[in-house]
């Protein structure tokens, strides 16, 4: 037997607890990424420890969390119960240590597994933990889940509590920053979900009255509403929804005990299927389940006993039951809408006139599309997709339970020179690439219509698997990768519009970026770097002194391969496209896309930017 394929007892390694985490962070806090996306690894670390402090306050110790986030350290301060003293280092550097394993204690729990606060140890290269009870304080410290320091328990005057300091290793998180819009939603939802609590970030408050309806109004504006949001609460149930007169896909925001299930799972199923159900016994009417669920956007909320998650991440519930002995998660969704939903119908009859026009003009939309649709679907065909415009990943990552489906990209490149190049440097596993011919139509103001006559919006829905809605999203990064110039940019505009006009939710719901690629390569004998603005690019030359090889990329077609690699791989730089706060969408497209108005002249002309390309020679 050769050397190499012998397997002996030499072969065998174990790892302690947070070795297999630094090895293994994908396990346990799902992609890494740089904070560009809302569920990079950074975000799952505060997440952790603040799931703790929720369950303090649903355990009714402590009404206020209050977090600060300067540069990349993150600090946390709960006013719950306090570790207790004798267990502060266990509880955060011992696996199966915790407790939440007292199903008394934590009834209806985020996590029972005792892992997070781990992971946030082992993935930090500082972390601190406080606890105080009884007037005495405990703390340690800890550098990649060793322990440096331990204190003594001392006497204090400080307030009962538990407080986390830690710093995500930029050695595992690659040029990571904390993007506040992530903060602040996440902060959000858990005031919506925990009515009566005050987190302070940064020295602003934030609560809600009003639970999933706040949440809502957050979401879309008033004016875009079929009718006002309809709000049921019951007990271990929370539940808003509205139909929106200009999006033409479904819209969801589902949690499961305080955590933002993304993926959605049994109990988001159940929801819909209870919905579409109850309606038509309210109506007396076969209405199909698309037409009823068309444009809709509601939050639903359930606390499940002991929930079973299909990852750690927690994004996707999987648990059938509400708990030991208690009914199915389908069976107590349902009842619930039923009765809750038909007796609002009901007690509302200009709410149900509204809603039942709306149901109407789906079903003649639907309709009227129906044949346009199976041509779009030959047309697709005949193109052949897989080999003219789309080049696909060879994994399709639509099941959550593979731990690499986070990082499933699509890149839209314009141009066969640029999307040849991304095409040869992808990591062929995760990245598919799109490629356009020529600019895309502006869509503002067409109607669902246009997506299937238009052969490119036809064929980039069919390659995002999206006409049916986001449940079957093939890719959870769509990256928008053009060129830095005018005819890059418009385009770069006229895919926002189609997004924002027929799926918005891919930009709510955070799967929509701009790549950023290099402007200049500067480089002498020993070293090259890679400038993304005229700031860099004075920095780089003043350390490569004397006079290095300057190189201006003009377009993405100008980048090798080879190079190519250093920008879609580990050290990806993206922008996420956001929207601010109520902004609503007719107004924004109308504005930006419409006809030419004084209003649009002023504001290109108060913005006007004129950037000057420097030329070394």
């Amino acid at each position: 037997m050769s050397e190499q394929n012998q397997y002996t007892e030499d072969n065998i390694r174990s790892l302690d607890w947070k070795e297999h985490i630094r090895m293994r962070p994908g396990m346990y806090i799902g992609k890494l990424g740089d904070g560009s996306s809302p569920d990079d690894g950074i975000y799952i670390l505060l997440k952790e420890v603040l799931d703790n402090c929720i369950d303090e306050f649903v355990m009714g110790a402590g009404k206020t969390i209050e977090v600060t986030i300067k540069d990349k350290t993150v600090a946390v301060r709960d006013y719950g119960r306090g570790i207790p003293l004798g267990k502060v280092v266990d509880v955060v550097s011992k696996m199966n240590t915790g407790g939440k394993y007292d199903s008394l204690a934590f009834k209806k729990s985020v996590g029972l597994n005792g892992v997070g606060t781990k992971a946030v140890n082992a993935l930090s290269n500082y972390f601190r933990v406080e606890s105080v009870r009884e007037d005495k304080q405990k703390a340690a410290e800890f550098s990649a889940g060793n322990l440096v320091l331990e204190e003594d328990i001392i006497e204090t005057t400080k307030r009962k509590g538990t407080k986390v300091t830690f710093i995500p290793d930029e050695a595992i998180f690659k040029n990571y920053k904390f993007r506040n819009e992530y903060v602040i939603k996440m902060l959000k939802n858990y005031c919506y979900l925990n009515t009566g609590l005050t987190i302070i970030y940064n020295g602003e408050k934030y609560f809600s009255e009003n639970g999933l309806k706040d949440l809502l109004e957050e979401n879309i504006a008033e004016e875009d509403m079929v009718y006002p949001i309809i709000h049921l609460i019951g007990e271990d149930i929370e539940v808003a929804l509205t139909h929106s007169k200009s999006q033409y896909s479904e819209e969801y925001h589902s949690f499961v005990n305080g955590q933002n299930t993304t993926q959605g799972g049994t109990h988001l199923l159940a929801f819909r299927e209870a919905v579409v159900k109850t309606i038509r016994e309210f109506y007396n009417k076969g209405f199909e389940p698309s037409d009823i669920r068309k444009s809709i956007v509601s939050a639903v909320s359930v606390k499940v006993m002991e929930p079973v998650f299909e990852s750690q991440t927690k994004t996707k519930l999987g648990s059938t039951d509400m708990g030991p002995d208690l009914p199915s998660v389908r069976t107590f969704v349902n009842d619930f809408v039923k009765n809750k939903l038909d007796n609002f119908l009901h007690k509302n009859p200009d709410v149900a006139d509204l809603l039942l026009r709306k149901i109407l003009q789906a079903e003649r939309e639907r309709k009227e599309l129906s044949g346009i649709r199976k041509l779009a679907k030959d047309r697709a065909k005949k193109a052949n997709l897989h080999n003219k415009k789309l080049r696909d990943c060879r994994v399709h990552f639509t099941d959550v339970k593979n731990p690499r489906y986070l990082e499933s990209t699509l890149f839209i490149t314009e141009g066969d020179s640029a999307s040849g190049s991304i095409t040869k440097s992808r990591d062929v596993n995760t990245q598919g690439v799109f490629s356009l011919r020529g600019k895309p139509l502006n869509s503002y103001g067409m109607s669902k219509k246009i997506v299937y006559e238009n052969e490119e919006f036809n064929l980039l829905q069919s390659a995002l698997d999206i006409e049916e809605g986001m449940g079957d999203l093939r890719y959870n990064n769509i990256v928008i990768a053009t060129d830095a110039d005018v005819d890059g940019m418009h385009i770069r505009l006229l895919l926002i519009t189609f997004f924002l006009q027929f799926f918005p939710e891919l930009i709510k719901e955070g799967h929509l970026y701009i790549l950023q690629t290099p402007l200049f390569r500067i480089r002498n004998r020993k070293e090259t770097i890679y400038c993304y603005s005229e700031q860099e690019r004075v920095d780089a030359i003043e350390k490569l002194k004397p006079k290095p090889e300057i190189t201006r990329f003009k377009g993405l077609g100008e980048i090798s391969p080879d190079e190519f690699k250093n920008f879609i791989g580990e050290t990806i730089r993206l922008d996420p496209v956001m929207m601010d706060k109520g902004t609503s969408i007719e107004q924004l497209l109308s504005f930006y896309m419409g006809k030419n108005t004084p209003d649009r002249q002023k504001f290109i002309i108060n913005n006007l930017k004129v950037e000057l390309d420097v030329v070394e020679k």
